[in-house]
């Protein structure tokens, strides 16, 4: 999905982009491509882990940046978000736009400098070499503005193997710009590429590209703009370009450049005066403001058919066949569903079945260390109360959280990536789409739902790639009806202890994930069926269309799947879960600790939530837990444990079956767990998922709803699940 530790971690603050050149004779690179086309893979090469990443000034969109040198010079290059036009339809796409126009703040030489703004010195545009021409009208288009293009055709192995070839050297020819063939995947063809970026960034003019013929009406208003955009933008954008932008009546456009050059279109007189006599004149010839793009657009999509036919030639007329089997089987609405529901229990039984083992080889590990940490603080002959908040409290929770997270995580990202790069999870967003739509919301919201699995903070984080804000919301607002790997020990053990049987083997493990499976689809339907409430009230609106291509099935390439996982997912997700954990352990054990009188703090409040969480078919311990579990809901079984133990610490059992019979022994029934599950799946975002709510919203109205509205359905599900039972005879 894109998001890594440094895409979402504390580095993702909206802080504006800033170029860090090394040198000041560092060359900046914009590195441009629609999604899909291998342009963060040609990136990370180049640059290897010479990588930081931010926001966007004043945009939730994610840039990245890095340093790497070439034949003694270094080169600053600039990831743009992957876009499919420069006609700004998107918060992706105005942000590529406005950097290839007015680039970025520099970096001051010395302490006291001003910013200064830095523009790139050329662009690479990264296309697809096995559909090459949907990505040519990303190139005309740039070259329209940045004549200092290098065209990077990228997967060019991939092509190779389907029998399609490019003549490079025609399409150089035909663009006007260096045309470079890679597999970057392979590393190969990228020194060629930095030579060819050297060459026409260093060249003293810029390559001349054929120019797009438009409709006789539009090359006629664009020229008569032309004379006074030349004397007011003073060379710093092509007049011919931002004739035709302006034209078109891009809001966005007008804003950044009035924020960049000085120059307001809007209060210039003369300019609007010309401006408005040459509209009037498109209109007269039948072109108003739809019809002018969609023109401009047909000539761009023309060109590139052109193009595209003259320079590239296929073996094989059937290379697809293959891809459309696959499409048929996994997004036809009589199988694409159940398909998806299949992968996903199987997703679940791998986690399940290949967590146990490790996680138990883990949590020996580490609790060996715990007592080695004990008879050092005996050794020193450190205070009870010392051992106790630190090794007990911190260091034990730390402990539990590390081996019940890591173990699943390290099994369950790897798989989701490699979905992912089999091109198999926007597909999950064209079979969801239909149901969003009915519950007035985006279709990809199905790919941050999806995400959520993982982490809710991550799905959250995701967000950003819905264009519309209404719909923005919904997908943050909802995203915790979906449980993340966090909730899963928690459901998987109830589900386990009261319903499967601790038995063990493959088919009652199967089982388990087939429960689980429906245990998240009944989340996923209250994911729908919030959303469509939001839509109806206080978030009212049509849902948006949106194109979403479909990339072509690709051979997962395993080695970076699983470092790119375990590094940037697993090990980010578990680090700041972690962070959190450790001073909840502090503040588990003084509740456990501190004694009023006979009880413990944590008795007394588990005494005092009772009455009211017996109606939801709880008890006071198990809402006591997942109170105290709010920074990690990982530790919600432990906390439940230790409460009824009255131990003072977190304890482990050996076995489920010890740990079913001390809960049965303390009043749960089938009822209990239950209900302890659907609380699990419907209850408040953990601390980590509502301050990342916080930053992506910079609102503490909907962070709020965000943590209302899953705690009020939470608990009016379990009360009405809890009271039928009871009227039912049933409990």
């Amino acid at each position: 999905m894109g998001l890594t530790m440094t895409s979402t971690g504390t580095g993702a603050v909206d802080g504006g982009l800033l170029i860090e050149k090394k040198g000041p004779e560092d060359r900046v690179i914009a590195l441009a491509g629609n999604p899909n086309v291998g342009k963060s893979t040609v990136f990370n090469y180049l640059t290897g882990l010479r990588q930081h990443t931010g926001n966007w000034p004043g945009k939730t969109v994610t840039n990245a940046q890095g340093w790497c040198e070439h034949r003694g010079r270094g080169y600053v290059l600039v990831d743009l978000p992957g876009i499919y036009s420069l006609m700004a339809h998107s918060a992706e796409e105005e942000v590529a736009r406005d950097f290839l126009c007015f680039g970025a703040a520099a970096e001051a030489e010395g302490a006291q400098a001003a910013p200064r703004r830095c523009m790139a010195d050329a662009a690479v545009v990264v296309c697809d070499a096995t559909c090459l021409e949907r990505n040519l009208n990303l190139v005309l288009q740039t070259l329209e503005l940045m004549p200092r293009t290098v065209v990077c055709v990228n997967l060019m192995d991939e092509a190779r193997s389907k029998g399609i070839a490019v003549d490079l050297g025609s399409l150089s020819e035909l663009l006007g710009v260096p045309v470079v063939g890679t597999a970057a995947g392979r590393g190969e063809g990228l020194e060629e590429l930095m030579d060819a970026l050297e060459g026409i960034a260093g060249a003293p003019h810029p390559p001349a590209p054929p120019r797009i013929d438009y409709a006789h009406e539009v090359e006629k208003a664009a020229e008569a703009l032309c004379p006074l955009l030349e004397e007011r933008l003073a060379g710093r954008l092509p007049a011919r370009w931002t004739a035709l932008r302006l034209l078109d009546e891009d809001p966005t456009l007008v804003s950044s450049m009035s924020a960049a050059l000085g120059w307001e279109p809007r209060t210039d007189g003369e300019f609007q005066e010309k401006l408005l006599e040459v509209r009037m004149e498109l209109e007269r010839a039948g072109l108003d403001r739809n019809a002018l793009r969609d023109g401009i657009v047909t000539s761009l999509v023309r060109r590139a058919e052109e193009i595209a036919g003259a320079v590239t030639t296929y073996d094989r007329t059937d290379y697809r066949r293959r891809e459309r089997r696959l499409d048929r089987l996994l997004t036809s609405r009589a199988t694409g569903i159940p398909m998806m529901l299949l992968l996903l229990a199987g997703v679940f039984w791998l986690t399940i079945s290949g967590a146990n083992i490790p996680s138990e080889l883990l949590s020996a590990g580490l609790f060996w260390l715990q007592d080695r940490l004990t008879e050092l603080f005996h050794y020193l002959n450190a205070p009870e109360w010392l051992h106790g908040a630190l090794v007990l409290g911190v260091y034990r929770v730390l402990a539990w959280v590390v081996s019940v997270m890591l173990p699943p995580m390290a099994i369950f990202f790897p798989i989701f990536t490699l979905l992912e790069d089999f091109g198999y999870l926007p597909r999950v967003a064209f079979v969801l789409d239909h149901a969003f739509q009915k519950a007035k919301a985006c279709g990809k919201q199905a790919l941050t739902m999806a995400m959520g699995f993982g982490c809710n903070a991550a799905g959250v984080v995701g967000c950003r790639i819905i264009d519309s804000p209404r719909e923005r919301l919904i997908a943050i607002i909802t995203n915790n009806f979906v449980p993340c790997n966090g909730r899963f020990p928690t459901l998987i053990a109830i589900i386990t202890m009261f319903f499967v049987g601790t038995a063990g083997g493959a088919g009652r493990t199967l089982l388990s994930a087939l429960m689980l499976t429906a245990v998240i689809l009944l989340g996923v339907l209250l994911t729908f069926w919030i959303s469509r409430l939001l839509s109806a009230t206080i978030l009212k609106g049509v849902p948006s269309s949106f194109t979403l291509e479909l990339p072509p099935y690709r051979r997962p390439r395993v080695g970076q799947v699983i470092v790119r996982s375990v590094l940037d997912r697993t090990l980010f997700v578990l680090g700041r879960a972690a962070a959190v954990a450790a001073p909840a352990g502090l503040i588990i054990w003084l509740f456990a600790n501190v004694r009023i009188g006979d009880l413990s703090l944590l008795a007394h409040c588990t005494g005092l939530l009772d009455p009211f969480a017996r109606l939801l078919g709880l008890d006071g311990v198990i809402l006591m837990a997942f109170i105290l579990g709010f920074p990690a809901n990982e530790i919600v079984i432990p906390i439940i444990i230790m409460a009824y133990l009255a131990s003072g610490s977190i304890l482990e059992f050996d076995s489920l079956d010890d740990l079913r019979r001390l809960l049965t022994d303390n009043g749960w029934t089938w009822l209990t767990a239950v209900c302890t599950m659907l609380f699990s799946l419907i209850h408040w975002p953990c601390s980590t998922t509502c301050m990342t709510i916080g930053r992506e919203t910079k609102s503490a109205k909907w962070t709020f709803l965000s943590f209302a509205l899953p705690t009020a359905i939470g608990l009016a599900v379990c009360f009405l699940v809890a009271s039928c039972a009871r009227l039912l005879g049933a409990a």
